[in-house]
């Protein structure tokens, strides 16, 4: 029973099998005797052949001198064919694709000698439907081929000569160049001359000999060449912002793979590549995606010359002899919207002649090359190229940076440097900020950067920024550890360095109208600073200055021979602070001069202590050095001859504990001590203390003047105040206290033969005021005489806290010398003028008067005797006329 059933299933196999047999054999005697009228009824092409063979068992199908064409050349919904073969081998062909869909679909097609023109066929929306190609190939080879690929417009679109091609897995439509890659396969083989590609109406891309041998590509004499002016393409495609000119010498790679919208491949070398990038700045922002994937595994441009220029042709970059190798390419969607679209794991260059022009400066270099771990730039220069806020004329022997690690990743540059040289820099910088600049954006840096040792070396660079010229001559700048983060960015130093040293021959700085800044050696550390011949003088002369102030105001000149200072420092970051355990003045000499001629500053003028106060950040200095100096303040008015002049030589000051009340927990108090000879002649010692913490800024200065010749301050009080002193103050002792409001306390002074002389115009010595002045002024004080009491003494605002210190004193000189305030003085000696005056002309009058009455009597007595006479002779005639 059993058997049965196995032998009747082995019969029905049988029958299948000889059923299968005898329809495979029938339908391959049909394709044998069949086929071409089927071909020549059905198709859209003209075939003919010399022969044709078609194996029964396997249906692989082969012909030979066939020559095909289109029947209707001038429908675009087909592909149009027109050439000859020599030989056709085609495998496994797909029957029922055949028959029934009209289409070609084969496994393997051999072509040998084809001369073929091809006309692609207009493609269709995929919207309203996508008409398939008549031809599938998974695989095809090609011996010997002239191939000419059209599209549906007649332009040209491939052309390649004696090709032999062996692909694997092809596939290659027009719909795939408009939407993803023209041409698609798995593995190749293929060699050709004359190769042309126009992928678009800009471009057109022509080699003469492409070999493949062992999967190694070589393309000679390859070209990507612009078919229209850029203006031209520029205007007829809005949405791009770059063409490109490319032409090279000799290509080689290997490893290539297209799969969709993938493109990769593997040692890619370039030999005297030629580019040329031409850039539109009006171009519109363009929204469509970039489709495809690159992915260049290594990358060689050897003596490549580059140029990016304008539309117009005018040239921003250019750089010759350029040697580039780039390690893991990638462009993609994501990349292609950074500022370089591309990303990259390792990058060398380097190249000759490198320009750059920004539209206002040229920037060039002799020699650039840029390793993943380090970059040298050769006889760098900036210039400016026109006007703008910004003019420069720049060079750099040797800039040399050796690095760590670096990359430019998500648009953003990370960067961890070991050193940086830049040395030979030479030139002048002249910036003119806008009102209108925004803060620096650091939004293409990923913090941190750091960089752990740099070195600047410059003989001569020379800074200027609105108007202000600072000039460094001999400059050597070591900083190390230095570091880039998103708290320094925000200062306008935008980096803090752990450790620094600069060094300076000499450096001169334009502070304003008015000043300039100079020193010689100049020093600097973190917590050192050495300056010698350090000089801030005026730039324009006293009587300029005069005409150019709108109200009164000091003019200063001063040159110190070395000042020094210790401590810890910052002044640039945002944790700004001056911690200094010593700062010393040596040999200061110091000119104050102030003309009375403009009119007064009535501005408040606050206190020393309020401007300490007002200072933001921490500052203390434990100890503050004036040593062997000379201070001279100078003074005119409207009526001087020439100024008045106070000095105060060998000037020595300590003042320990200076600060702006910060610190917390510390003391506020400010101790000063000066030690001086006044007017070059007298001993001055001074103890002044103030406390940053007092909101009424009190203070206390007590000291004295001895031994002080009176004719010493005749070259402060003649050539204005119109007075010559002589005599001897033996001592003058003041101790005061106050406060922003005023100050107390008292005077005393003791002094001998002091007398006061009024002085004429001419300089002569007003003899009579001089006498009714030196009534009132005691000459002697005594050998002990008695402290004065200094009070209620107001202190004008508008005044410096060096005016009120003299009010103090001249209070105390006027009860010491005259018992009574110079107003009542003044007051009675022009009173007592006023009546002697009064006097004179009194008695001029009496005596006037006293005349006139005598001369009057005279005249009277003169004229009796006349009248008398003639009064006689009319009686008597009178009495003759009756006779």
């Amino acid at each position: 029973m059993k058997n049965n059933k196995i032998r009747k299933t082995l019969i029905v196999i049988g029958i299948l099998t000889v059923i299968f047999l005898l329809a495979n054999i029938g339908i391959n005697l049909w394709l044998k005797y069949k086929l071409p009228d089927y071909v020549k009824n059905n198709s859209d092409y003209k075939i003919a052949y010399k022969s044709l063979n078609v194996s029964v068992l396997t249906g692989n199908i082969s012909a030979t001198e066939i020559s095909v064409n289109s029947k209707n050349p001038q429908n675009q919904n087909v592909i149009g064919l027109t050439g000859t073969l020599a030989r056709l081998e085609v495998s496994r062909l797909g029957i029922y694709d055949a028959l029934f869909n009209k289409r070609i679909n084969t496994s393997d097609l051999q072509m040998i000698n084809p001369d073929l023109n091809v006309v692609l066929a207009k493609p269709i929306d995929d919207r309203t439907g996508r008409k398939r190609s008549p031809f599938v190939f998974s695989n095809i080879e090609i011996e010997n081929g002239n191939i000419r690929i059209f599209r549906h417009t007649k332009q040209k679109f491939i052309e390649v000569q004696d090709l032999k091609l062996k692909v694997e897995n092809l596939q290659m439509t027009e719909e795939s160049v408009e939407s993803r890659l023209p041409v698609v396969f798995d593995k190749y083989d293929i060699s050709g001359k004359n190769f042309y590609f126009r992928p678009d109406d800009i471009y057109g891309l022509t080699a003469d000999i492409i070999t493949t041998e062992n999967g190694l590509m070589n393309i000679k004499n390859f070209k990507v060449t612009l078919l229209l002016s850029p203006a031209q393409a520029f205007r007829s495609n809005p949405a791009r912002n770059a063409l490109y000119d490319f032409k090279a010498r000799e290509m080689d790679f290997k490893d290539v793979l297209l799969v969709k919208n993938r493109i990769s491949l593997s040692n890619f070398s370039v030999s005297n590549p030629d580019l040329k990038v031409y850039t539109s700045p009006t171009a519109r922002k363009n929204k469509k995606k970039f489709n495809y994937e690159v992915n260049l595994e290594d990358i060689v441009l050897d003596n490549a010359h580059v140029e990016i220029l304008k539309s117009n042709g005018s040239r921003i970059f250019n750089a010759r002899n350029m040697n580039i190798n780039i390690h893991k390419f990638l462009m993609d969607e994501e990349t292609s919207q950074g500022n370089i679209p591309f990303s990259y794991e390792k990058l060398a260059l380097a190249g000759k002649d490198v320009n750059y022009a920004t539209g206002s400066h040229m920037i060039a270099a002799a020699d650039v090359s840029i390793r993943p771990e380090k970059a040298d730039i050769r006889n760098f220069s900036v210039k400016s190229s026109g006007s703008g806020s910004t003019q420069a004329n720049l060079s750099i022997s040797h800039v040399a940076v050796a690095l760590d690690y670096w990359e430019y990743k998500d648009s953003k540059l990370k960067l961890n440097a070991q050193s940086v040289l830049i040395n030979n820099l030479r030139g002048t910088l002249n910036t003119t900020p806008s009102k209108d600049v925004k803060k620096a954006a650091y939004d293409w840096i990923s913090f941190p950067l750091t960089l752990k040792k740099m070195q600047v070396i410059s003989p001569h660079f020379t800074l200027t920024s609105q108007g202000r010229t600072t000039a460094y001559t001999n400059l050597n700048l070591k900083a190390q550890n230095i570091v880039m983060d998103a708290e320094t960015a925000k200062a306008p130093v935008p980096f803090k360095a752990r450790n620094y040293s600069l060094t300076v021959s000499s450096f001169s700085r334009r502070l304003n109208e008015f000043y300039s800044l100079s020193t010689g050696l100049m020093k600097l550390q973190p917590k050192n600073m050495v300056i010698n011949n350090l000089v801030i003088n005026p730039t324009v002369s006293r009587s300029q200055f005069i005409r150019m102030i709108p109200a009164e105001k000091d003019l200063y000149d001063i040159k110190v021979q070395q000042m020094t200072a210790s401590g810890d420092w910052d002044l640039i970051s945002a944790d700004k602070h001056l911690y200094a355990d010593a700062v010393t003045l040596t040999g200061m000499n110091a000119n104050i001069f102030r003309s009375k001629v403009p009119k007064d500053d009535l501005t408040r003028k606050p206190m020393y202590t309020e401007l300490l106060r007002k200072i933001k950040f921490p500052l203390e200095i434990k100890t503050l050095d004036v040593k062997n100096s000379v201070l001279v303040y100078e003074e005119d008015t409207k009526q001087s001859e020439g100024p008045g002049k106070l000095t105060f030589g060998n000037f020595n000051l300590n003042a320990r504990n200076l600060n702006s009340a910060k610190p917390k927990g510390k003391s506020t108090k400010i101790p000063i001590t000066v030690r001086c000879s006044f007017m070059n002649a007298s001993p001055m010692n001074v103890r002044w203390t103030m406390d940053t913490a007092s909101q009424n800024d009190e203070f206390s200065i007590a000291g004295n003047i001895s031994d002080l010749p009176a004719a010493r301050i005749n070259a402060f009080i003649e050539p204005y105040l119109k007075a010559r002193a002589t005599g001897t103050i033996q001592d003058l002792v003041f101790n005061f206290q106050g406060n922003a409001s005023g100050l107390n306390g008292t005077l005393n002074m003791k002094h001998q033969d002091l007398q006061v002389s009024l002085l004429k115009e001419t300089g002569e010595k007003k003899k009579l005021l001089s006498a009714v002045v030196n009534v009132f002024v005691k000459s002697n004080s005594g050998v002990f005489p008695a402290s004065v009491v200094v009070d209620d003494v107001k202190r004008n605002p508008t005044k410096s806290f060096f005016n009120l210190f003299w009010q103090g004193i001249q209070e105390g000189l006027k009860k010491t010398l005259i018992g009574a305030n110079v107003e009542n003085t003044e007051k009675t000696l022009r009173n007592t003028v006023k009546d002697t005056k009064a006097t004179v002309e009194e008695t001029k009058t009496s005596v006037k008067t006293k005349v006139e009455n005598v001369k009057e009597k005279i005249k009277k007595d003169e004229e009796a005797p006349a009248k008398k006479e003639g009064l006689l002779n009319r009686i008597f005639k009178k009495k003759e006329e009756p006779k």
